[in-house]
């Protein structure tokens, strides 16, 4: 796995609104944005722009392992006061969940 370009994390990370990336990808990272921030609120309808974009079923379905992932660690870590990793342990996860891919940490994988 090549290293990401770290201009373009930083400027997803600042706001992914203007972050010089695909429409697919922006499409995905509004909705997990909803999914994460107000999940009550995501109804079917939210699927539209990613499909519109050109996003498969099984990518958005990857998008959503991802979020499910991501969001219950983050709130394990918060509510164990996890130690925050450095980054070459962060970079090592990466490297591992890129190859094993996110489903692996869903319940229904």
């Amino acid at each position: 796995m090549q290293d990401l370009d770290q201009d373009l994390v930083e400027a997803v990370l600042a706001n992914w609104e203007t972050a010089p990336v695909n429409e697919k990808l922006r499409s995905v990272l509004g909705f997990l944005q909803k999914l994460t921030l107000d999940p009550t609120q995501v109804t079917a309808a939210d699927m539209a722009p990613m499909r519109r974009a050109g996003l498969s079923e099984v990518a958005i379905e990857e998008a959503i392992y991802v979020c499910f992932a991501f969001n219950i660690m983050d709130r394990l870590a918060d509510a164990l006061d996890f130690e925050i990793p450095t980054p070459k342990h962060f970079k090592t996860g990466g490297r591992f969940l890129y190859k094993l891919g996110y489903k692996a940490t869903s319940l229904w994988g």
